[in-house]
């Protein structure tokens, strides 16, 4: 099969004219950078959440999904190493815009705020602590990078003129009532979600469909309810404390050697814990 993309995380093959076969595997990034360990069952993991969530939310916006059966499957993918990794989806043409929303404000636009008083040139109320709920969801969307470059962030005025008015409102309504419906269900389930992001595409007749991945620890920051704390940075389900500890051995901008195995473990017992919380599943 014809591999097209080879991101991150996700290998892509052309599998017809219409579809693609999307699997997901082990590998882990940090600010840009692929890791050079993987992160055992990590692949699985993030490709069944993202199937509850494209599930969950089926009834606010279509997805991309044929199916993730793997009896379904084309006969070159019916080998173990891809159950439960894979996806056959449509092909979409894939917005140029990630759409980013957040409910509380952490990470970057904690840093932007503390400078400036906004959020991705968003003016917020003066006084707000690290990690607080705003008062509603931001959409701040961004341009999609080449592999190793940094997204960009926009205004909602230029995601306007890449996409058009009516389609960029349209993504932007979707985006903030999938998060909605989202993080009151998670919050459910012990977890808060802080922000996280999404990408669409349009079908072969122009409709708005959801694509990628949806509500992982790889989009999305996760922070257990129970030790919410406004003020602070929080605990989280994550790959921040990957990030943490290369922030603390100065990776930044690098993979180290190796990462050490406790590493591994804990950033693997991070993402079992988030999805068996969400799903209600053992892996």
């Amino acid at each position: 099969m014809k591999k097209i993309s080879s991101g991150k995380v996700r290998d892509i093959y052309e599998v017809s004219e219409n579809s693609l076969m999307i699997v997901v595997s082990d590998r882990i990034s940090a600010f840009d950078v692929i890791m050079n360990d993987l992160i055992p069952n990590k692949g699985k993991l993030l490709n069944q959440l993202s199937e509850f969530w494209f599930d969950y939310i089926k009834d606010i916006v279509p997805n991309h999904i044929i199916t993730t059966n793997f009896d379904e499957f084309p006969s070159e993918f019916r080998a173990e190493e891809f159950r439960g990794r894979g996806m056959l989806v449509r092909k979409l043409k894939m917005l140029p815009v990630e759409c980013i929303v957040r409910g509380y404000i952490t990470g970057s636009g904690w840093a932007s705020y503390q400078k400036t008083g906004k959020v991705c040139g968003i003016e917020l109320p003066t006084g707000l602590r690290e990690s607080q709920k705003l008062g509603a969801p931001l959409f701040t969307p961004s341009t999609k990078a080449e592999l190793g470059d940094h997204d960009e962030n926009i205004s909602f005025e230029k995601a306007a003129e890449l996409l058009g008015s009516d389609l960029a409102e349209k993504v932007k309504s979707k985006t903030i009532e999938i998060y909605t419906k989202c993080a009151d269900y998670a919050l459910t389930k012990g977890i808060i979600i802080a922000d996280t992001k999404f990408e669409f595409g349009l079908d072969e007749n122009g409709e708005l469909v959801l694509g990628d991945e949806v509500l992982t620890p790889d989009s999305s920051r996760f922070w257990p309810a129970d030790k919410f704390e406004v003020g602070r940075s929080q605990d989280s389900f994550d790959k921040q404390p990957l990030r943490d500890w290369l922030s603390a051995n100065d990776y930044k901008d690098k993979a180290p050697v190796h990462l050490p195995q406790k590493v591994i473990d804990f950033t693997l017992n991070k993402y079992v814990e988030a999805y068996e919380k969400l799903t209600g599943k053992n892996l």
